[in-house]
């Protein structure tokens, strides 16, 4: 029974093998063999109770892969024939070596494998700015200068750029959670026309043996092919961490691949950025730390950016906030992250919506009121009542005041409430930083040994 169990291995090693070398239709033979001979061993019960569940698994994984194939090669007979009875050409030339419909059956394969990679990669392009200005990101000097070298000089005035000055081919983004490398990131696609690659480790990393690499390569080929081009990989650390005894091998042939690639041996890089963040930079392989000509530290803002992040996140949301007040809230939240801002102004934002549910007396008042187009534009205003709570920081009812149940009034009769400056010290006194001094000790070390700003 134990012949049947290792027939079964045997089938599902040679099937990756031939799926992995691109030979898909002996990959289609073996692969319905290691399924038929897998079936055959649990009606015998040849599979140790131990290992059935490992094994179904796998099983379900090569049966996936079986109908992918199917489905592939059986697109291929299907389609139309040019006179004379042969498939229509791609147009492509023809590999020399190869003669008859040997030749174009193996081109079409190629091409079919191309156009699945293609696709994929197609799906983290960046087809829309994301609609961040440079503006919008507070401080980051530093940062926001290495990345105008790197792709707006070049792309601008390509004439600083000749002999041995060349623009940096790949900058690291590291620091603490929170601080702005992947709003950074959005800004430089949102300030340039490049084509733009935004990738995480889950957009890398397939199931299925030697796809990962050739997802690798082929990003990299279609960003070379599309230059300008940026590939922004988010978490690099998760894709390119340090190498081990009890690494994958998987994991470190998407490695080797990602190193070949950033190397370019033999290719072409010209117009091609690598733009990476990490939160651990420490936890990244030397070799992917080599790659990255420029490691700029994204530390934690000082008080006037995060004043102006106060700012930018408030928006043009009702508020009461004197520049004095803005000032002082940067003070006060030192320490905090970007992030941290974001979810503070959040809070207060919340605030008015608070009092007016816990509100028992409201007041009227008139307010100006605007008239919007179909568009969304303000073409005018009016002067209408509405109602307001009475809140906690009030001295005596305003005329008018009753005692209502805040639900009982209907939408349009309540007015816009502002924001506080009473509001984001209830938020302060509530919310704290989220960024340790051990993870801060942790980044100043790699910065005072590997950073380049």
């Amino acid at each position: 029974m134990s012949s049947l169990l290792d027939k079964t291995i045997q089938f599902s090693k040679q099937a990756s093998a031939a799926d992995m070398a691109g030979n898909y239709p002996e990959a289609l033979r073996l692969y319905a063999l290691t399924l038929r001979s897998w079936m055959a061993a649990v009606r015998t019960g040849a599979i140790p109770e131990g290992s059935a569940m490992v094994v179904r698994s796998k099983m379900e994984q090569y049966k996936e892969r079986y109908a992918a194939l199917k489905e592939m090669l059986d697109s291929k007979k299907k389609q139309p024939v040019a006179a004379g009875g042969k498939k229509k050409s791609s147009g492509k030339k023809k590999d020399k070596g190869k003669s008859g419909e040997d030749g174009e059956e193996e081109e079409e394969e190629m091409d079919e494998e191309e156009r699945k990679l293609q696709d994929a990669i197609a799906k983290v392009m960046v087809s829309e700015s994301p609609n961040v200005k440079w503006d919008d990101v507070a401080g980051l000097e530093a940062a926001k200068g290495a990345l105008r070298e790197a792709v707006i000089l070049p792309v601008k005035f390509p004439q600083f750029f000749t002999g041995k000055r060349s623009p940096w081919r790949a900058i690291l983004l590291y620091g603490p959670p929170g601080t702005g490398k992947s709003y950074l990131a959005k800004a430089v696609a949102t300030e340039i026309d490049s084509n733009f690659f935004s990738v995480s480790s889950s957009d890398l990393v397939s199931k299925w043996q030697g796809e990962s690499e050739r997802l690798v390569k082929a990003m990299f080929e279609i960003a070379r092919k599309k230059a300008p081009s940026i590939i922004f990989v988010d978490e690099i650390d998760a894709l390119c961490g340090a190498r081990g005894d009890n690494e994958s091998e998987s994991s470190r042939r998407i490695k080797n691949e990602f190193l070949i690639q950033m190397q370019g041996v033999g290719r072409d890089n010209k117009g091609v950025l690598v733009l990476g963040a990490t939160n651990f930079p420490w936890g990244l392989d030397s070799a992917i730390r080599r790659r990255f000509e420029k490691r700029i530290y994204i530390g934690l803002p000082e008080a006037p950016a995060r004043t102006a992040m106060f700012k930018i996140h408030l928006g043009k949301t009702p508020n009461e906030l004197t520049e004095g007040d803005f000032g002082k809230l940067g003070e006060f939240s030192k320490g905090f992250s970007g992030s941290d801002i974001g979810t503070l102004v959040r809070d207060a934002l919340m605030a008015p919506i608070r009092d007016f549910q816990k509100a028992t007396k409201f007041y009227p008042k008139e307010v100006d009121v605007p008239i919007k187009n179909d568009d969304g534009e303000v073409i005018s205003s009016k002067r209408e009542t509405k109602w307001f709570p009475i809140t906690d920081d009030m001295t005596g009812d305003p005329p008018g005041t009753v005692a209502r149940d805040p639900f009982s009034f209907n939408g349009e009769d309540v007015g816009d409430m502002p924001v506080k400056a009473t509001h984001f010290m209830s938020a302060l006194s509530k919310i704290h930083a989220s960024v340790g001094e051990e993870d801060l000790k942790k980044q100043e070390d790699f910065r005072s040994k590997y950073g380049s700003e």
